[in-house]
């Protein structure tokens, strides 16, 4: 499973960012690592300008071998909740998924 991050000019601290992104996913969906091809990470502060509220945004889109991409976000207050989120989202979206696929 290749992990690709992107982040936007104001995200910091971009090596430690990565490692947490690698972190949750390896938790959330490394049992799925030999069905999943890629997951793409994008990682963007929505009011960067400005302080307060849910203003971290994460994207995570799994490329799954042989089907549709998944796609699932979450907006938070800081950027760990926000992947920790978003990739507790993809958990579910991708064993939901694949689930279906063994009903048939």
């Amino acid at each position: 499973m290749q992990i690709q991050v992107n982040t936007d000019n104001h995200i910091k601290g971009r090596e430690d960012v990565v490692q947490l992104v690698h972190s949750c996913l390896e938790g959330a969906v490394g049992r799925f690592a030999d069905r999943i091809t890629r997951v793409e990470v994008h990682l963007s502060d929505t009011n960067s300008h400005k302080s307060g509220g849910d203003d971290k945004r994460c994207v995570l889109e799994a490329r799954l071998a042989g089907l549709q991409p998944l796609a699932v976000s979450h907006q938070a207050t800081t950027i760990e909740l926000a992947v920790a989120e978003a990739a507790d989202k993809l958990e579910r979206s991708v064993e939901s998924t694949l689930g279906r696929l063994h009903d048939r």
